[in-house]
């Protein structure tokens, strides 16, 4: 079964970047969105149902339509196509449920222009899409060749984050990535490393007392249960090259701890991955990037490495098999 792509902001780079990638696609997709977004020089072909994508030939985009309200003009977001785009996320889910389609691989959306012109109530794809699957626990991954990293906070100021970290939501976030490394990475007994909230781990109680009084008694108690866990340890020196081979991935306790690495490592080949969905989701790691949409130059590197990561999420799942 193929991969279903949602257009995304129709006013961004989701567009051309479905276009490129249809040239040599690295795995079969379809796009669901409005034919009249993708620049103009697109070779592209409209199915009716994914099973369809298999008949189109390579390099032309197979493209499942979706009317949208307005013709959208290059970094110039229209309210006006917002139900569209919300229109395209729900219609890949339902395909993927349905067992049409193997993953969803979503576009950046703008939260501001799906709010403003639809109503959107979300704080963006992830939450919308643990809703749309009637409700789970869900988790944020960024994940590239050389490093997964989980920020068990997200989009929150700095200053929240230690009232907003609690034993029943960092086991929540550690359960989750385990089950998601066995069951769709195939790691039959993952490594988890766990990082401090402090500078140095809180070096003993000297810097925070949330590594003594939260973090520690959780990650012993999840020990003694057969979690493979490290930590909580310093963040600073938990990111070179060493150190990553301990692991497989990363739990961090907000964001800029967890996404300022993976970033730096492989800025242009991140993936954001939805972990404990019942469907596979994945993402580029990169936003709507209005400041270049429509002049061909957007870096297609991310999108590639999120519909991989997403088919071969797939054949795992589908398969249920584990590597190591």
């Amino acid at each position: 079964m193929p991969l279903a792509l949602t257009c995304g902001d129709p006013s961004g780079i989701g567009p051309e970047l479905a276009a490129r990638v249809a040239q040599s696609a690295p795995a079969p997709f379809f796009w669901i969105g409005d034919p009249r977004h993708l620049p103009a020089d697109t070779p592209w072909q409209a199915i009716t149902a994914p099973a369809e994508t298999a008949q189109v030939p390579r390099g032309v985009l197979p493209v499942l339509t979706l009317d949208f309200a307005a013709e959208a003009a290059p970094g110039q977001p229209d309210p006006a196509n917002a139900a569209g785009t919300v229109a395209a996320i729900e219609r890949a889910v339902r395909l993927v449920q349905a067992g049409e389609a193997s993953a969803v691989v979503t576009a950046p959306i703008n939260k501001k222009a799906l709010k403003d012109g639809a109503g959107f109530a979300f704080p963006g794809h992830t939450e919308f899409l643990a809703a749309l699957a009637g409700g789970c626990d869900v988790v944020m991954m960024l994940a590239c060749a050389a490093l997964r990293v989980v920020p068990a906070t997200i989009h929150i100021p700095l200053k929240d984050v230690p009232q907003a970290l609690t034993r029943a939501g960092l086991e929540t976030v550690i359960r989750t990535t385990h089950a998601a490394l066995i069951r769709d990475f195939g790691l039959s007994k993952p490594q988890i490393a766990v990082a401090g909230l402090n500078p140095h781990a809180g070096e003993g109680g000297a810097m925070g007392d949330e590594e003594l009084t939260l973090i520690t008694p959780l990650l012993d108690d999840l020990r003694a249960k057969g979690f493979a866990l490290s930590g909580p340890l310093p963040a600073d020196t938990m990111f070179h090259a060493s150190a990553r081979a301990r692991y497989d991935a990363a739990i961090c306790m907000y964001h800029d701890q967890a996404l300022i690495p993976i970033k730096t490592i492989d800025f242009a080949g991140g993936v954001n991955v939805t972990l404990g969905l019942p469907f596979v989701r994945t993402s580029p790691d990169h936003g709507t990037a209005y400041d270049i949409a429509g002049r061909g130059i957007a870096d297609p590197t991310s999108l590639r490495a999120a519909m991989v990561m997403a088919w071969d999420m797939a054949q795992r799942r589908a398969s249920g098999g584990t590597n190591a």
